[in-house]
């Protein structure tokens, strides 16, 4: 799509900017000044601007300023800082002169009313602000080793959580925003970094996009909770919005350069709970058979210790800050190695950002240039050793000569010597024997003017071009000995080609965005009208390799897809395009109305059902404003929000679900021709009516301050309800197509309550002491999944397959019930306390026990999140943690419900137990009791910091803080697994979270 008119506004306002130089000519001066707390000492880090301008910067190290290009004639000077009451001061500038002002001075306030927060397209006064949004700044964030920028908000957000997939470097996350809007489309937020919706749907080679992005050059982080605050995003708000804002240059400042390294150690705080050599070697002597018996070893090894490791980390940081004459900039470099526990597990990282953000023609030209850059190396080691290595017999050495690199595997009892195919593979032989490893490269960057329209006042016209480039490459090299590759082969004429594997991937990720819109903002009698509009338009490409499947030696086992027309590449895209807008009206400060509205056309759906239209509206009574509250200070804060909204979704993975037409295979369904394989076209299922999934909030809100703003938080009360769900169907047999659909049916309704609590408990010039604290409960409830009413149709399993059996699944989605509900079999237990084998209540007492009795018990899903924070500074010493807590989560112990032995036979194989057997005694499996269910409730100690600020060193030049900080400390559970918090509520050999110890240097120049 062409834009014509883009370029008629790019035009003048880059041709302003080249010609800023004869601007400057004549008729400006400097102003400078020292700003001073009550103690008459100087601050540092005060923003000065000088009013109706974007002209400003901050104060150095003792509190003075200098703000140079400031037209001649009045002016008003305004000094902020966090914590304080704004201060404003007239001046007069003369042409060509400096101005020096005195006698600035700030005075505390913790009401923090006329904080900045970033929100869609713009920021706003926190005492504006008629949505749910919560903003979180350097100071509060998540303290030591962080290698993802989501872990800086762990446990600080109410409404928001975060769970790390496993404990590998670089490791990928599940966020949720009040615990998501849909059953099969993505519930993931959008992000958005320095204006620009980025793709984090995946890449090849990285568990992570975002952990590509460096978490010491982020300022803030936003979240955007309910309909008001998000619907300006429209088509992808639907789960929430996160805005994250990175550190930028300030005008008229110094060069200042920052150097900080941390150095980490890191253990796993845990194992699981198996039986080691003797206990293993009893069991088996005690019920097995005499083949079993054979099969025992005289050894004792730990399996896990084999393949763990002490992991060391290191993270080096430089940033320069300053401004080269009218141009702020900071320029970062940043070098991660970290190690993983599991052995040969690594990532190294290597990142560079720079900003640029000058303000030119007399303040009315603002640019802000960001870039950003980053190169990842993976090793991601052998990580099937972890569920081996739970499993492995404990009574084999490592070790024993074998053909198969010297590693001890298990054998078919017929002698022959070969591979037994239903035995546990060498843990540290699947470490050893692979190697895969990935590089990933990724720019992110975006340049925006935003430009004071001279002709109405009050106008601004602002132009953001932005790209998100993305590069995944990647290679897996198992040789032809290993046991772990070993049967794989193929025939060529008469020669038989065996074992190993020897492949490569690739893929490339080009996001690109233009969005242009105007602002207007003008103070109307007793009330300020703020308005925008504007354009936005955003390409997705996503261009997969497609290689053949090769064995070590390079013979090609299975081609790559003769189907592609001659190119060896996959290359799916979509668009975006929208139109938004959004009013705020504020009168006298007291009563606030917002109201937005987005239209957003995506190439997913057909014509008739592209567009899709998000309006939201928004009020709040500022009671704190009237006069009977005014001057109160025991109530610093009172303020009421209501709003109601809609927003959309479009993210699935089939970018066509509307077409008729055929998919390839790659490595399934194909044909043998002699020694080659053909793949296949088969029909796709489609849905021509496919259409946007929407989500309607309601929200209220009560924003509170108490005691002069040393007590203060919020509370929201929410209602989500969302129709028209995509959601995957399955197809009735001999449909001739795919077996699943992807379509519009069903409702889900989600409900909750969200608090936030922060108190100073002291102030004072030498002991400070901060404490914060949130909670989030809500319920998901299913409201429809089907068009059809039949009153035996139980609802659909999903969720992934568990370990043991073929396809068995332990979750559901019923109506009337939580999303991945358990359903299983309710277990009997002996007057003993200990569970029945295979005896379960007959629940319909039909004198049967069958799948008809089987029963939906609990869920994955938390009923309530809990975050607390605690910051404590005594002179230059400081003391600061967080914890968090799950409650009402239950995990599916996989591991633990393989915990049987087979005393009737087991074909040549002994696995090891988890140590659970020893109370059950089970011989048969029994994967459907309800007694694997656990409660997995906890609370994490997620960080303590232990700081000492060394002050001016060096002659006053340089500023030293060392801190020592511990992560994942403890948890606090009742569950029996390795760690409770399992975010697909299926715990089956996760890669342990490490307890990490870092000693951190900051130095200052």
């Amino acid at each position: 799509m062409k834009h014509p008119y883009l370029a008629k506004l790019a035009l003048p306002l880059l041709c302003a900017g080249v010609s800023v130089s004869s601007a400057y000519a004549q008729g400006i001066g400097t102003v400078s000044g020292r700003v001073l707390d009550e103690k008459g000492e100087g601050m540092p880090g005060v923003t000065v601007i000088i009013e109706g301008t974007n002209l400003g910067g901050s104060t150095n190290s003792d509190g003075s300023f200098s703000i140079q290009n400031v037209p001649s004639g009045p002016h008003t000077l305004v000094m902020s800082f966090v914590g304080y009451t704004t201060q404003r001061q007239s001046i007069s500038v003369t042409a060509g002169q400096n101005t020096a002002v005195s006698s600035l001075t700030l005075s505390e306030n913790t009401t923090l009313l006329n904080e900045a927060v970033v929100i869609g397209y713009g920021t706003q006064r926190k005492q504006d602000v008629t949505g749910a949004v919560e903003q979180v700044s350097t100071k509060q964030f998540v303290q030591g080793q962080i290698t993802n920028p989501e872990q800086l908000v762990q446990g600080k957000v109410a409404g928001l959580q975060i769970t790390t997939n496993s404990g590998a470097p670089g490791a990928g996350s599940n966020i949720r925003i009040r615990g998501g809007a849909s059953l099969n489309a993505s519930n993931d937020p959008l992000i958005v970094i320095d204006g620009v919706p980025v793709d984090n749907r995946g890449l090849s080679g990285t568990s992570n996009p975002l952990s590509l992005i460096n978490p010491n050059d982020i300022e803030s982080v936003t979240v955007l909770k309910d309909a008001s605050s998000t619907a300006i995003y429209g088509s992808r708000a639907s789960n929430g919005v996160i805005l994250v804002t990175t550190k930028k240059g300030l005008q008229g400042d110094k060069l200042h350069v920052n150097v900080s390294s941390q150095n980490s150690v890191s253990e796993a705080r845990n194992y699981v709970d198996v039986l080691n050599g003797a206990e293993f070697r009893a069991v088996v002597n005690g019920i097995g058979n005499a083949s079993q018996k054979a099969l025992l070893g005289n050894t004792s090894t730990d399996w896990q210790r084999e393949i763990y490791r002490t992991a060391q980390t290191t993270d080096n940081n430089v940033s320069l800050t300053g401004s080269i004459g009218t141009v702020p900039y900071r320029l970062s470099g940043g070098y991660l190695d970290q190690e993983g526990l599991l052995l040969k597990n690594d990532l190294k990282r290597y990142t560079s950002s720079l900003s640029l953000t000058p303000v030119l023609l007399n303040g009315n030209l603002k640019v802000d240039v960001n870039v950003k850059g980053s190169w990842v190396d993976n090793n991601f080691s052998g990580q099937g050793a972890i569920g081996s290595a739970a499993s492995a017999n404990p009574t084999l050495p490592v070790f024993n000569g074998s053909p198969f690199g010297g590693y001890t595997e298990v054998l078919a009892t017929d002698g022959s010597g070969q591979l037994n195919t239903l035995g546990v593979r060498n843990p540290l032989g699947l470490i050893n024997q692979r190697r895969d490893r990935s590089t990933v490269k990724r720019g992110l960057g975006n340049i925006q003017l935003d430009y004071k329209l001279p002709f109405v006042e009050g106008l601004r016209a602002n132009l953001n071009l932005g790209a998100d480039l993305q590069q995944g490459r990647g290679t897996v090299f198992v040789p032809n000995y290993a046991a772990s590759d070993y049967f794989r082969q193929i025939q060529i004429g008469t020669t038989t080609y065996r074992g190993g594997l020897n492949n490569q991937y690739a893929q490339d990720k080009i996001n690109k965005l233009m969005e242009v819109y105007l602002a207007y903002d003008r103070q109307l009698g007793i009330g300020r009208l703020n308005l925008v509009a504007g354009h936005s338009y955003q390409s997705f490409r996503d261009k997969n390799y497609v290689f053949s499947d090769n064995l070590a030696d390079g013979t090609i086992l299975t081609a790559a897809s003769s189907l592609l027309n001659n190119e060896n590449y996959r290359d799916p895209r979509y668009v975006l395009v929208s139109f938004f807008g959004r009013a705020n009206y504020n009168i006298n400060d007291k009563y606030l109305l917002t109201a937005t509205f987005r239209a957003d056309g995506s190439s997913r759906f057909s014509k008739d059902n592209r567009w899709g239209y998000f309006p939201s509206a928004s009020a709040a009574w500022r009671i704190k404003g009237e006069d009977f509250l005014k001057n109160s200070t025991a109530i610093s804060e009172l303020k009421l929000r209501l709003g109601y909204g809609q927003t959309g979704q479009q993210d699935i993975g089939d970018l066509y679900p509307y077409l008729a037409r055929y998919t390839y295979s790659e490595n399934t369904a194909q044909y043998q021709i002699g020694g080659n394989y053909s793949n296949t076209l088969r029909a796709a299922a489609y849905d021509e009516n496919i259409k946007w999934e929407t989500t309607a909030t309601y929200n209220a809100g009560l924003d509170y301050g108490f005691l002069d703003g040393r007590i203060y938080g919020a509370v929201d009360v929410y209602k989500r309800k969302t129709t028209d769900l995509l959601n995957t169907v399955p197809l009735p047999a001999l449909a001739n197509l795919s077996n699943v659909l992807t379509t519009n049916v069903g409702s889900l309704e989600n409900k909750g309550v969200e608090a936030s609590l922060n108190v100073d408990v002291a102030r004072s010039e030498k002991f400070n002491w901060t404490l914060n604290a949130n909670v989030t409960a809500y319920r998901i409830k299913i409201t429809q999944l089907s068009n059809a009413t039949n009153p035996e149709y139980v609802g659909d399993l999903t969720g992934d397959a568990i370990s043991g059996g073929t396809g068995n699944k332990v979750q559901i989605n019923t109506v009337g019930y939580t999303p991945f509900s358990y359903y299983v079999y309710q277990q009997v237990y002996g007057s003993d306390g200990k569970p029945l084998e295979g005896v379960y209540v007959d629940r319909n007492g039909d004198g049967t026990v069958d799948s008809k009795d089987l029963y939906r018990y609990k869920s994955r899903t938390p009923t309530a999140s809990l975050g607390f924070g605690s910051n404590l500074t005594y002179g230059k010493a400081s003391l600061a943690f967080t914890l968090r807590s799950n409650i009402g989560n239950y995990v599916y112990n996989n591991v633990r419900s393989q915990a049987f032995f087979p005393a009737g036979g087991s074909n040549g194989v002994v696995s090891n137990l988890n140590r659970d057997f020893l109370t059950t005694g089970f011989t048969t499996p029994q994967y459907f009791s309800d007694y694997y269910v656990e409660n997995a409730s906890f609370l994490r100690m997620e960080n303590l910091t232990l700081g000492y600020n060394f002050g001016n060193i060096y002659n006053d030049k340089a500023n030293l803080r060392l801190s020592l900080a511990a992560q994942n400390l403890f948890v606090i559970t009742k569950y029996k697994g390795l760690d409770p918090e399992v975010f697909s509520g299926l715990d089956n050999n996760i890669y342990p979270r490490p307890r990490t110890i870092t000693l951190g240097l900051n130095i200052g120049f």
